[in-house]
């Protein structure tokens, strides 16, 4: 037994036997040599052992509970259950054998059950700091989040330095989605076991959540380092490097993932989304079918398969993939959204308003809780209605013209927009407006967010409701701008990308030198508009003479306007830009991707939103080289 304690656990085994030679009949002799035996991992030998010793000594606590746990190491878990019984049965205040037999039944997903047997424990010793943690792990598991959370911080108080029990404090809280709490469960857990590659990876999914993307990466590749066969950090690693626009190395980390594991669909799916931003549309494809051959209700993976089939312009089976998901998760609200988006694109006006409401369905909703009822089209005359934006800044530009509509339906119109569009927008058709979060609401008897107007208003493609211009820059900034810019030749605004994380940026923003060529043309001026200039973009933007770089100046969208106002024509991506040159009646040229946004519709040249707009798209094989060089080329053919 000395020898055993010092964990010399093969000496101790051949002590014990050769004891037993001398007395066959010694029932401690077996259960010690049983004990010896599981220390060694050879727990067939050991429950043998045990069993001969219950021969002897049939009702001994200790030998039963020391069967159980050789019994659930081999993942017998009902033995062992059974084993932990029949030691209660000999002595009902044994709290290890009811700790271990409530892990035994939580592993079977008998969580109620393991419940129970952890409250027998607590009600024997009350801070018992195993009992208390496992508790926890049960209760998490039922979805008691706020439970769980208690109960593992009751183990703690017991036991500050339980990491597993800080692990598993750390997971709930981030189910919580209380990413910074369980940050800190996490680094107090890593503090005491700073290679725990499980916790590395979950704190590296914390941080991303956060938005931290390059601490998550350090944290993902602290985890590998640990444990460099962690097929699931690879994976989640991958996805990090994806929201970075690394997509090569993203492409990288998914392939290595699946090395390890080649039946890893959610790498296969996520891969998917790569090879589509690295526009390898086919092997986008061929990624979703391996994901759906493994998995074939995998809603991801059909969600990202029928996004490839979009971008291939195979909407009909795009179509049929959304409804597909929709058969088997009808609550899916993503899939159900992309569908209503889809719909939108293709002119099915009819189909797609209604299912564009889906978008409330998403986490990134944020319910207003207006006491108020909410605007569905009723008689509004002499009703106090308030609009309010919901999403981006040229989402607000679009669709604040239906402020007008409700106007002249008698209402009261209140339009609540982003602080930096007030200035712009105040008056506009003589509604109130008010800046989100500054200004205080004033009284109201009905609601509408700006982009369920459409749906109110019953809009088809036919019935936009157009105007050759809606807003116009104040006179007072128009007259400090002027000073400040261009005297001479064709005066262009540009912009070349839109907010990061939008989740079409990589299709949608240009890298500013893709755009010198047209800073060549003779008899042109141009002024940027980009108010934010990425680090990719920095260098080429500074060192760029022949373009007026106003950003440090455009405090808000009132100075931009006043800047397109004395442009020429304005030449952007799909940003907030294009929509307010469109809605001030601004020539604007638009460059698109081959599948745009739902509001530039499909195979255009004009936009039904905006009549100053002429819309330059790619092509099914076009770079944005091959878009550039177009609209090179017509001005070019009005600078002369």
């Amino acid at each position: 037994m000395l020898a055993s304690q010092v964990g010399q656990h093969d000496v101790a085994v051949d002590l014990i036997e050769r004891a037993i030679t001398h007395d066959r009949t010694n029932p401690r002799y077996f259960s010690n040599l049983g004990l010896a035996l599981a220390s060694l991992r050879r727990f067939e030998e050991a429950i043998a052992s045990y069993d001969r010793a219950l021969s002897l000594r049939p009702a001994d606590a200790e030998v039963h509970y020391s069967r159980g746990n050789a019994l659930l190491a081999q993942g017998r878990l009902l033995d062992a259950i059974e084993a932990y019984e029949r030691s209660l049965l000999a002595r009902p205040d044994h709290t290890q054998a009811l700790c271990n037999r409530g892990a035994a039944l939580a592993e079977l997903g008998r969580n109620d059950e393991a419940i129970a047997s952890y409250a027998r424990v607590l009600a024997i010793v009350p801070d018992h700091a195993e009992a208390l943690s496992n508790r926890g792990s049960a209760l998490k598991a039922l979805g008691r989040l706020d439970d769980a959370l208690q109960s593992y911080d009751h183990a703690l108080t017991v036991r500050s330095d339980d990491a597993s029990a800080l692990f598993n404090r750390g997971v709930t809280l981030h189910e919580l989605k209380r990413f910074e709490e369980a940050l800190s469960s996490y680094d107090r857990a890593l503090a005491l076991r700073p290679d725990h590659a499980a916790t590395l990876a979950n704190r590296g999914d914390v941080l991303r959540e956060l938005r931290r993307l390059d601490d998550a990466l350090a944290s993902y590749d602290r985890a590998l380092a640990a444990r460099p066969d962690y097929a699931e950090a690879l994976s989640d690693r991958g996805n990090v490097l994806k929201a970075l626009g690394r997509y090569d190395d993203a492409l990288a980390s998914y392939d290595a993932a699946l090395r390890l594991d080649p039946s890893y669909h959610e790498a296969l799916s996520n891969r998917a989304v790569t090879l589509m931003a690295l526009d390898r549309l086919d092997d986008a494809l061929l990624s979703c079918d391996r994901a759906l051959a493994l998995r074939a209700d995998s809603i991801e993976a059909l969600n990202n398969r029928a996004s490839v089939l979009q971008e291939l312009r195979r909407f009909d089976e795009a179509l049929a993939t959304y409804d597909r998901i929709g058969a088997i998760a009808p609550d899916y609200a993503q899939a159900q959204l992309n569908r209503a988006l889809l719909l939108l694109l293709t002119g099915d006006f009819a189909r797609g308003r209604p299912a564009y409401e889906w978008r409330r369905k998403l986490p990134s909703w944020v319910e207003r809780g207006f006491a108020q009822t909410e605007w569905s089209g009723q008689d509004i005359a002499g009703k106090r209605l308030l609009l309010h934006a919901e999403q981006g800044f040229g989402d607000t530009i679009q669709f604040a013209r239906y402020a007008e509509f409700a106007l002249k339906r008698g209402a009261h119109v209140i339009l609540e927009v982003q602080p930096s569009l007030k200035p712009l927008l105040n008056g506009l058709f003589g509604v109130e407006v008010i800046a989100a979060g500054r200004d205080q609401l004033p009284p109201f008897d009905l609601h509408c967010p700006l982009l369920s107007l459409p749906h109110v208003f019953a809009t088809e493609l036919a019935t936009i409701p157009v105007r050759a211009s809606y807003i116009a820059a104040p006179a007072e900034r128009i007259a400090a701008w002027t000073p400040r810019l261009p005297k001479d030749g064709l005066r262009v605004g540009l912009a070349w990308s839109g907010h990061r994380d939008n989740a079409r940026d990589h299709e949608r923003s240009i890298p500013f030198a893709r755009l010198l060529p047209l800073l060549a043309i003779p008899r042109t001026s141009f002024v940027s508009l980009q108010k934010d200039v990425r680090a990719t973009d920095a260098e080429d933007v500074t060192s760029c003479g022949d373009m007026f770089d106003l950003r440090a100046d455009l405090r808000d969208f009132a100075d931009t306007a006043a800047v397109i106002a004395q442009l020429d024509i304005v030449i952007t991506v799909d940003t907030a830009v294009a929509h307010l040159a469109g809605a001030m009646g601004k020539p604007v040229w638009v460059l698109l991707p081959r599948v745009p946004d739902f509001r530039w519709l499909l195979d255009r040249a004009t936009s039904p939103w905006y009549p100053s707009a002429r819309l330059f798209r790619k092509g099914q094989t076009d770079t944005w080289d091959d878009v550039v060089a177009g609209v090179a080329a017509e001005l070019a053919a009005m600078a002369r």
